[in-house]
This record gives C-alpha cells, sequence and structure tokens, in this order.
C-alpha cells in the first residue's frame, strides 16, 4: 500500500519562500560584506545553494557555501565534517540550513563543527518547519510553517527535474 501525497507547494511557490528568505538574510546580515551559508548534506545543502545564489543575486554580500557532512539517522555516533578551512568560517555569520525542521536533532549536531571556533553568530533556515522539536532549536528564516502529527513525513524536492514539497 503507498502512502497517498499530498502537494503543499509547488515550483513556483517553492522559489517564492526561497527568494523571501534570501532578502530576510540580507535585511539580518545587511552590514555584513560576507557570510557563510551552510547546507547539511542532502537537500539542505541544495537549499543552500539556492539560497546563497539569491543572497548574492540581491545584496552585494558575498557568500561562502559549505556542505555539513553528517549521518542523519546516527548523527552522534558519525563524524561531523565541513568542506572547507576552519579558517574561512572563524569570525564570520553562519546560516546553518536544512530542508525541515522536525525535532531539531540534526540542527543541534550539525552546529557542532561552528562551536569549536570563534563565529559571529550562528542563525536557522528552513524550508518547512513542523514545529515539533524536541532540542532548543528555532528556525529564524522558515519558508512555510506545517502543522502535522509526528507519523506524517514531509518530502521536499528540490531538483531542476523538480521542485515542491509533499506531505506524506
Amino acid at each position: 500500500m503507498t502512502a497517498e501525497k499530498s502537494l503543499i507547494l509547488d515550483a513556483d511557490q517553492v522559489k517564492q519562500k526561497i527568494r523571501r528568505m534570501a532578502f530576510e538574510i540580507y535585511e539580518h546580515n545587511f552590514k555584513e560584506k560576507n557570510i557563510v551559508i551552510a547546507g547539511i548534506d542532502g537537500q539542505g545543502y541544495v537549499l543552500a545553494k539556492l539560497l546563497a545564489r539569491q543572497v548574492e543575486s540581491i545584496s552585494p554580500i558575498e557568500v561562502k557555501l559549505v556542505k555539513i557532512n553528517l549521518d542523519k539517522q546516527a548523527p552522534q555516533e558519525s563524524e561531523i565534517t565541513l568542506d572547507c578551512d576552519v579558517k574561512d568560517i572563524k569570525k564570520k555569520t553562519i546560516v546553518l540550513v536544512d530542508d525541515v525542521l522536525h525535532t531539531g536533532r540534526t540542527f543541534t549536531y550539525g552546529m557542532k563543527p561552528f562551536l569549536n571556533t570563534e563565529v559571529k553568530k550562528i542563525d536557522t533556515a528552513v524550508l518547512v518547519n513542523r514545529g515539533h522539536t524536541l532540542f532548543p532549536i528555532y528556525s529564524l528564516y522558515t519558508g512555510y510553517e506545517l502543522s502535522t502529527t509526528i507519523k506524517d513525513h514531509v518530502e521536499v524536492k528540490l531538483s531542476k527535474d523538480e521542485m515542491a514539497v509533499y506531505l506524506h
């Protein structure tokens, strides 16, 4: 039996949410010459790339894009790494990005590499906030707030072929 999918956001709506989030990032960081947008590997990193492009297209801010590698299923057992040198993030504003904020666990572990160096501040951005946080994490930049049950599954697709958000 296949779970029925409901379309929550279509491609145009996803693009609009990303553009609005980019403007919010710019508004909160307009005094910065450069910022780091760090995406959690997978759809979080794809969203980070899209946000970085938008921020650079609407502002003079130079964006350093960083990928955070971690095992989402077992983050406490996995090594959490960045695809850049630590000096590239030192004393910078970090925008930590993932596609969906569910319990906050992935974000919490995704912050670990940034806590080991001196950064200016850490903001968070998600396309969909489900609001079931178990960790003290909130998203400063949210594309869409969605009330769901714990059993629901939110699927984010951000490829060139398909850009949409579904609820299963």
